[in-house]
Parts: structure tokens; C-alpha cells; sequence
């Protein structure tokens, strides 16, 4: 089948599950580090909603999404300067633009399927990002995926239906499940592109990205009226949460494989729960723990394996 989008100039990365030769030690621990600090930034999203008491959820959308686009404008602008800022956004071509809107219509479609469907069922399907990650370069480029990925991914997804099985309801909604689905879906492909692209800077693109999502949701919204204390914590949502986690996690996908891109996104599943229980009080059920505990070593057992492979590639090579 044809690939749906052209291979890329440089030559392509290495193996999807394995650390690329010529990629120095030190940069894929920072890449590894950053894709995680993505993760903890997104984790705390569920402890700060709970602050909100907003009806309308298109009316957080905006709010969250136009700071945002604030957030990582002024990033850009202070890192490369207003002529380097213009310079990212037309240099981003087709690839940004695609990652953008692969960001707009994650978060789009969120909102609106847990409107037909069980929270507990997004985030099961949400589990699937590595295994899409994994699955499209294969499919789409060839590229073998190592059996410790494989093996890594699978304890990830067991783990996540461990947490949320004792949450199921028996509430079912095709179009519900079917929109919570296309946001792994897009998310995968989102670091896919980014990895197999890693020249094309994709900061602009989640700015891109943040502002499309909240020009949806500002002709969606009822009423964009917020107290001022709501809008320091939208503020907060939005900067620190979708912003720095959108930063972190496309700086970082540059310099590690895809799937391992994916694969520590997932962190955030088990770090949301623990910031909600120390906030808010609420303590998650067994399954969530044990779940999560899974989880977390997979993560780690994952992560110390790759580090000790490069490691002996490094010690090999000089």
C-alpha cells in the first residue's frame, strides 16, 4: 500500500525499536527525559480541571488552548527571536502542518467523545498510541520492530485495562468510541512524523495546532465568560499543562524512536491518578493502582534496558 505521506530527505532513522548508532548517548537520555517531562506536565490536567466549574466544556477549549498558543509563541519568541519565529512557521512545511492538525483534531475529538462515551474507554483506547506508533512505521516504512518494544508495549496496554476495568459501565457508543479512537490514532501519526522528520522544528506546529483547536471552539462555545480566579487557573491549564507538555514532548520525539516516543507518553496514565489523589483526596480503586504499577516498570524496565544497550554500542564503537 501506498504511504501516506513521502520519505523523508535525510536518510530515514534507524530501527523504530532500537537507538539509532549515530545518535550519541547524551542526546537520547535528553530526548527520553524531555518526552517524559511531557508527560508529567500533561498528567497534571485532570487535578486542575478538577478546580474548574465551568458548564460549557467548549468555553475551557478556548481558554486553554489560546494560552496555550500564548505560552508557545512568546517560547519561540524568546528562544529564536521574532525573525526566527516567522522563519520556523514557513520553514515547518507539509510535515508541521501535519502534526498541527493532528494535535487540533486529538483534542477536538476529546472533548467530544467523552460527550457519548465513558472516560474510562478514551483512556483504554489512548494506551493504543504505542502500538499505532509501532504499526504505522512498520507498515508505512519497513522498519522492524525490536521484541523488547513489542514485549514493552503490550505490558503497557494490559496495564491500562487493568486500571480502568473496574470503571466500565457498560455505556457503548460507536461514534463515541469511534472519535475516542481516532485520538491515538492521530497522536501516534503525530509522532511519527515528527521522529522521521527531525530536521523540521515542530514547536510552531503545536502553536499552529493549539490556535486551530481554539478557533473551533470559539465558534462551539455558548459563553466565554470566566471569574478571574477561573482565569488563572485556565491560565495555568493551558501555559503549563498543554503548552510546556506540547514543547517538551516535540523537542524531545526528535531524538529518540518513535514508539519509544509513544511508549513514555503513556506515563502520563499513571502520574494523572496520583496528583488527584494528593490534590483533591481522591484516591484511586486497586485495579488503578495495580494497573499503574505495571505500567511504571514497564516504563523503567524498558528505559534501563535501551540505556544499557547504548552503553555497550558506545563502548563498542570506541
Amino acid at each position: 500500500m501506498p504511504a501516506p505521506f513521502p520519505p523523508p530527505t535525510p536518510p530515514g532513522p534507524p530501527l523504530a525499536g532500537t537507538i539509532p548508532a549515530s545518535l550519541p548517548g547524551s542526546e537520547y537520555r535528553i530526548g527520553a527525559l524531555l518526552v517524559f517531562g511531557s508527560a508529567f506536565a500533561w498528567s497534571f490536567g485532570g487535578a486542575i480541571a478538577r478546580f474548574l466549574d465551568i458548564p460549557d466544556s467548549w468555553t475551557i477549549v478556548f481558554w486553554r488552548s489560546l494560552f496555550g498558543t500564548l505560552f508557545l509563541l512568546a517560547f519561540m519568541l524568546l528562544r529564536d527571536g521574532p525573525r526566527g519565529t516567522v522563519a520556523l512557521f514557513r520553514s515547518m512545511g507539509w510535515p508541521g502542518l501535519s502534526v498541527g492538525l493532528c494535535f487540533m483534531v486529538a483534542s477536538t475529538c476529546f472533548i467530544i467523545s467523552i460527550q457519548y462515551t465513558t472516560v474510562a474507554n478514551v483512556v483504554l483506547l489512548g494506551a493504543g498510541v504505542p502500538l499505532f506508533a509501532a504499526l504505522m512505521v512498520w507498515l508505512f516504512y519497513g522498519e522492524r520492530i525490536s521484541g523488547v518494544t513489542w514485549l514493552a508495549i503490550g505490558t503497557v496496554i494490559v496495564g491500562v485495562g487493568i486500571m480502568v476495568s473496574s470503571s466500565f459501565t457498560g455505556k457503548v457508543s460507536p461514534l463515541g468510541d469511534g472519535l475516542a479512537l481516532i485520538i491515538p490514532l492521530v497522536f501516534a501519526l503525530a509522532t511519527v512524523i515528527t521522529r522521521r522528520y527531525p530536521h523540521v522544528r515542530m514547536t510552531p506546529a503545536t502553536c499552529f495546532g493549539c490556535f486551530a483547536a481554539g478557533m473551533i471552539a470559539l465558534t462551539m462555545s455558548s459563553n466565554l465568560a470566566v471569574t478571574p480566579g477561573e482565569l488563572g487557573i485556565l491560565f495555568i491549564f493551558g501555559a503549563l499543562n498543554l503548552g510546556l507538555g506540547m514543547a517538551l514532548f516535540v523537542t524531545g520525539a526528535r531524538l529518540i524512536p518513535s514508539a519509544l516516543a509513544a511508549l513514555l507518553g503513556t506515563g502520563e496514565t499513571v502520574l494523572g491518578p496520583v496528583w488527584v489523589a494528593v490534590i483533591h483526596g481522591e484516591i484511586p480503586a486497586p485495579r488503578t493502582i495495580a494497573g499503574g504499577v505495571l505500567i511504571l516498570a514497564a516504563l523503567l524496565t524498558h528505559l534501563t534496558f535501551e540505556f544499557r544497550r547504548q552503553k555497550r554500542q558506545n563502548r563498542s564503537n570506541a
